[in-house]
């Protein structure tokens, strides 16, 4: 794949929005991004956290229009791949046809874990949960330093992503904190207890498949 269409978006940009004609396949190359919608009243949902090395809407150029929106969350360099570019190279490298259907898959799985939470899992779980998440993609692909991970994300961020308020959230990480399980300061994720998260979060990273292969 070509990243010659590479480009720097700043934070806070939308890539795509709800309701627009799908476009290419985005690759992110650095940066965070995130999926998201917004209803009605104004609230938003985040749906799905973009690391280094995601790809975006495969086959969303099937539909006539996007259902949500694409936002970088930092600074992000994003490559575009052209869908008639992507269905030629899907077609004559079955390997490549193989590993983006793989990224899918994985996404799937990810979003199903994502529905467990906020239907099933306590506010202390689901918290937990997420971290675990983040932290093992992160560490996959080289972001962690010495067990502590720059984690970007906003407490009103993650409150869009978990379904709570950021004042609930705020109360969450701190008795994670005091629980000696795991330490969210000036965006620096630190897991002090893996074990002990683990069993907080009742987790499990079979969802992730080969987002965990080297990890």
């Amino acid at each position: 794949m070509s990243i010659a269409r590479a480009r720097l978006y700043p934070a806070r940009h939308d890539l795509i929005r709800e309701g627009d004609r799908p476009g290419p396949v985005f690759i992110v190359l650095d940066g965070w991004a995130c999926r998201y919608k917004i209803l009605p009243n104004g609230a938003r949902q985040v749906l799905a956290f973009l690391m280094p090395g995601d790809s975006c809407d495969l086959h969303v150029g099937l539909l006539a229009q996007m259902d949500h929106c694409i936002q970088t969350i930092t600074p992000a360099r994003v490559a575009t791949i052209e869908r008639g570019e992507m269905d030629a190279m899907m077609e004559n490298h079955p390997n490549i046809a193989r590993a983006m259907y793989i990224s899918q898959l994985v996404d799937e799985g990810t979003m199903r874990a994502w529905i467990t939470s906020m239907g099933r899992r306590t506010s202390t779980e689901r918290v937990a949960h997420l971290m675990c998440e983040l932290y093992l993609r992160a560490r996959n692909i080289g972001l962690d330093i010495d067990g502590t991970l720059s984690l970007p994300l906003s407490q009103i961020l993650l409150a869009d992503a978990l379904g709570m308020t950021a004042v609930h959230i705020n109360r969450v990480l701190k008795d994670l904190r005091l629980q000696g399980a795991m330490a969210l300061r000036r965006g620096n994720l630190e897991i002090i207890d893996p074990d002990m998260i683990v069993r907080i979060a009742g987790f499990g990273d079979g969802y992730l498949h080969r987002r965990l292969r080297l990890a």
